[in-house]
């Protein structure tokens, strides 16, 4: 019989127990993460560091984006958002391009702290002041 590795048998437990608001901001930051390795990557003229990284980044915007309810204007916008990092992404990747990558980042950077702070309120408002994100 195999010995399990306990850090994933950790890791697979906490994505089961975490609230969907909080996969949301493990999405943000991993998409953060993965174009900050891409940003070193296209510094260091790491072709494939960058691609696959970038690829990385590209896939949690098309999760957050079809995860996405558009039953609404915020939601519809939101969307149209999505799109535009998604396009930035390409570019970075297509073309090493560091400025269309900042600005991807600029905008899921944005989403994060918003989704963050929509979680502490939320959080104090169900459990008092002790909550954090």
């Amino acid at each position: 019989m195999a010995a399990t590795n306990p850090y994933a048998t950790y890791k697979q437990k906490a994505m089961n127990t975490t609230s969907p608001g909080e996969l949301t901001l493990m999405l943000y930051n991993g998409c953060l993460k993965f174009i900050k390795r891409a940003e070193q990557a296209i510094e260091n003229k790491n072709i494939e560091g960058q691609n696959l990284n970038l690829i990385k980044a590209q896939d949690i915007i098309r999760e957050l984006m079809v995860t996405l309810k558009t039953d609404s204007e915020v939601g519809q916008n939101m969307l149209r958002v999505y799109d535009f990092i998604l396009s930035k992404l390409v570019d970075a990747n297509v073309n090493a391009d560091l400025k269309a990558l900042k600005e991807a980042e600029e905008f899921v950077t944005e989403f994060r702290d918003t989704w963050k702070e929509v979680l502490i309120i939320d959080r104090k408002a169900r459990h008092g002041e002790g909550g954090q994100a």
